[in-house]
C-alpha cells in the first residue's frame, strides 16, 4: 500500500495548492456577504417607506388603501370586524350620555317639549320612552334597559318615568343623571286632578288615561280623600318622589329614613343637577351652563311665542285647594318627602351660588301659616321690586294666601 504522505510530489504540491484554494474560497465568501447586506438594506428601506406611505394614506383618507382591501378580498372574505370586533366608541369631550328619569307631574312634559326642539337644533339623539306606569323593574329588566340605553348612538339624552338605575352595579358605564322636582303637596294635587280631568290638551284625555275609573272615584272630594284616609291620599302612595332617587331596592318604596338618606346620597354621587320646578328658568340656565351641547338657547326657546302655545296646554284643569285641615294632615304624611325637597332646594341654591348664576325666576306665592309655624321654607327671599308669577305651568298653587 502506497503511502502518499511520503510522496515527494505530494509534499511539494500540497502547500501551494491548498493555499491558493483557501485564498480563492475566502475571497469569494468575503464578497458575498457584502453584496447581500447592501441588497437587504435597500429592501428594508423600501419596505419601510411603503409602510409609512401606506399608513399615512390610511389616516388621511379614513380607511385602508383600495389595494389592501383588494388583497384582503383576494386572500379571504373575512373582514376586520370579523377578526377584531366593532371599533371602540368615539370619545367626546363633553358628557354624551344623559338620563332624565323624570318625576311625574314635575314639569316633565314641559321639559320634553323643549328637548324635542333642542334635539332638532343641536343634533343629539333624544329617546323618550312611552312607558309611563312601570317605574319599578326586576333585575333582568334593569339590565336589559341599561344595555339598551348604553347602545344609543352618542350623544344622546334618554328620558323615562323610572326609578334610579345603578349602572355601575352591573359593570355598565354610568351616564349623567338630571332631574326636576317640585313642592310635594303641589305635585300630589296636580296628579290627583290630572288623573280625573286631564289637562288643556284635550277635554277627554283623562277618560283615555283612566278608563276604568268610576264616577264616584272621579268626582271624589279631595278633602274627603285626605281626611278619611283613602289609599290614594295616604302612604305608601304619597311616598312618590324619593323612590326616583333612592333606586330599585324594595326598601326604597317604604317611607322612612333609610330610603330618604339613600336618595340624598345618590343625588350627591350620581346627579349632575336636580332642579325645582318653582324656579324653572334658573334650572334651564344651569342646564345650559352645565350641558351646553344639549341646552344652548333653551331659555330663549322657553320664552318664545311658538313654545308658549304648546306649553300652555299642559296645565291641569279643575284643580283647587283643599282645606287647611286637610293640608296639615297631608303635610304630616309627607314629612319625608318635604325633608328631601328641602335638601334638593338647598343643594340647588348652593349650585347657583357656586356658578355665580343671577336668578331670573320669579317668586312663588306666599306660604301657608301652618307651614311657617313648622319652619318649612319653599321660597328664597326675593327683592321687593320683583313681580309675582301667575302663569307658570300648573300655577294654581296650593298655598293659602295670607
Amino acid at each position: 500500500m502506497k503511502n502518499f504522505s511520503n510522496s515527494p510530489l505530494h509534499n511539494n504540491q500540497t502547500p501551494n495548492h491548498v493555499r491558493d484554494r483557501k485564498n480563492k474560497k475566502f475571497g469569494f465568501l468575503s464578497a458575498v456577504p457584502l453584496r447581500f447586506s447592501l441588497r437587504g438594506y435597500g429592501f428594508c428601506m423600501a419596505t419601510l417607506f411603503l409602510f409609512c406611505f401606506g399608513s399615512l394614506f390610511y389616516q388621511l383618507n379614513g380607511g385602508p388603501p383600495k389595494i389592501l382591501l383588494d388583497i384582503r378580498q383576494y386572500l379571504g372574505e373575512s373582514t376586520y370586524l370579523d377578526d377584531h370586533g366593532p371599533p371602540a366608541p368615539r370619545v367626546l369631550l363633553f358628557p354624551s350620555q344623559v338620563v332624565y328619569n323624570r318625576v311625574g307631574k314635575c314639569g316633565s312634559r314641559t321639559v320634553v317639549i323643549l328637548l324635542r326642539l333642542l334635539a332638532e337644533r343641536h343634533q343629539f339623539n333624544l329617546v323618550s320612552s312611552d312607558i309611563h306606569n312601570k317605574t319599578r323593574l326586576t333585575k333582568h329588566e334593569q339590565v336589559d334597559l341599561m344595555r339598551n340605553i348604553s347602545n344609543i348612538p352618542q350623544p344622546f339624552l334618554y328620558t323615562r318615568h323610572v326609578h334610579f338605575l345603578n349602572f355601575t352595579r352591573f359593570r355598565i358605564e354610568q351616564p349623567v343623571y338630571i332631574n326636576i322636582i317640585r313642592d310635594p303637596i303641589n305635585r300630589f294635587l296636580s296628579n290627583y286632578f290630572f288623573r280625573r280631568f286631564g289637562d288643556w290638551r284635550g277635554e277627554q284625555n283623562h277618560l283615555i288615561r283612566t278608563p276604568g275609573m268610576k264616577d264616584d272615584e272621579r268626582y271624589l272630594d279631595i278633602n274627603v280623600c285626605i281626611l278619611e284616609n283613602y289609599p290614594e291620599c295616604s302612604n305608601p302612595r304619597l311616598f312618590y318622589i324619593i323612590p326616583y332617587f333612592c333606586g330599585q331596592h324594595p326598601q326604597c318604596r317604604e317611607p322612612g329614613v333609610w330610603a330618604l338618606e339613600r336618595a340624598k346620597q345618590n343625588v350627591l354621587e350620581n346627579f349632575l343637577i336636580v332642579g325645582i320646578l318653582e324656579e324653572l328658568e334658573d334650572v334651564l340656565l344651569l342646564l345650559e351652563r352645565l350641558l351646553p351641547h344639549y341646552f344652548t338657547d333653551v331659555l330663549n326657546i322657553y320664552k318664545s311665542p311658538d313654545y308658549m302655545k304648546m306649553g300652555n296646554m299642559t296645565g291641569t284643569v279643575r284643580k283647587h285647594t283643599p282645606t287647611l285641615e286637610a293640608l296639615q294632615v297631608l303635610y304630616h304624611r309627607m314629612r319625608y318627602e318635604y325633608d328631601f325637597y328641602n335638601f334638593i332646594r338647598k343643594q340647588f341654591h348652593l349650585m347657583k351660588k357656586k356658578i355665580g348664576l343671577k336668578s331670573v325666576s320669579r317668586p312663588t306665592a306666599h306660604q301657608a301659616s301652618f307651614l311657617r309655624e313648622l319652619a318649612v321654607r319653599t321660597t328664597e327671599p326675593l327683592d321687593e321690586d320683583e313681580e309675582l308669577e301667575t302663569d307658570l305651568e300648573d300655577a294654581n298653587i296650593w298655598f293659602v294666601q295670607p
